[in-house]
């Protein structure tokens, strides 16, 4: 069977799957998440964070080929992780994420979607380095489909995101298999936007969930059933 690498999303950590990964290893995978510099556990200070430090976190964890699975922003720090490792994984999965376009950032993709949903909770520190997600609006954003209590539980692990990352351009380098989980009820990135990401995709490698940003919160087991698919074609 196959191993995972879950890599979050923004202001998230590796505690978001938490639900999903019994899920994965019943289904007989292995199956683990990491926290990005700055994020959850990790005490790296945000002043040092860049995509590059990202990508060689991913790359510093993997031991063995991984399927290595990347949920919103996570899309850029995948795709440079391939480009520095592709021998370290054997394909990519974009969960509602961002595909980099070559020489642009993902703030400039986050500002060429139709519309910016994120846009009125986000609130930046003075000095510019980190941005946060208003709590009062972060269940309606992130979380609208999660039983409450889990929920609240999560806004309370959210923390800064530093904006360095995002706003790096990539090229993207690398020829691996790639897979997309697009989620048609997000209320973070916008499903068409989605779909124009990933308008010349070969056919099967796009797959809809009818959930919020957050599947692996809302529905992990039906995450996990289109993860032990993709695991199983490759």
């Amino acid at each position: 069977m196959s191993d995972f690498l879950l890599i979050h999303g923004s202001c998230h950590g590796a505690w978001c799957w938490d639900d999903l990964i019994p899920h994965l290893t019943a289904a007989g995978h292995s199956a683990r998440a990491i926290d990005l510099p700055s994020h959850g556990q990790d005490r790296t200070a945000a002043g040092e964070v860049t995509l590059d430090l990202y990508a060689r976190a991913i790359v510093a964890a993997i031991d063995r080929p991984v399927i290595l699975v990347g949920h919103s922003m996570a899309g850029y720090p995948i795709t440079a992780a391939a480009g520095l490792a592709p021998d370290k994984i054997s394909a990519l999965v974009y969960l509602c994420a961002y595909v980099p376009m070559a020489g642009k950032s993902l703030a400039q993709m986050r500002r060429m979607a139709p519309t910016q949903p994120l846009l009125d909770a986000i609130i930046v520190d003075e000095a510019r380095m980190t941005f946060r997600v208003d709590p009062a609006k972060a269940a309606g954003k992130f979380y609208h489909d999660v039983p409450p209590t889990r929920a609240a539980w999560a806004i309370g692990q959210l923390g800064p995101q530093p904006i360095l990352p995002q706003e790096t351009p990539l090229v993207p380098n690398h020829s691996l298999p790639r897979h997309y989980l697009r989620c048609t009820d997000d209320r973070t990135i916008p499903p068409e936007f989605q779909t124009t990401m990933t308008a010349d995709w070969p056919a099967g490698t796009v797959t809809d969930l009818p959930t919020s940003h957050s599947p692996f919160l809302s529905d992990p087991a039906l995450l996990a059933q289109h993860l032990d698919r993709i695991a199983r074609i490759g």
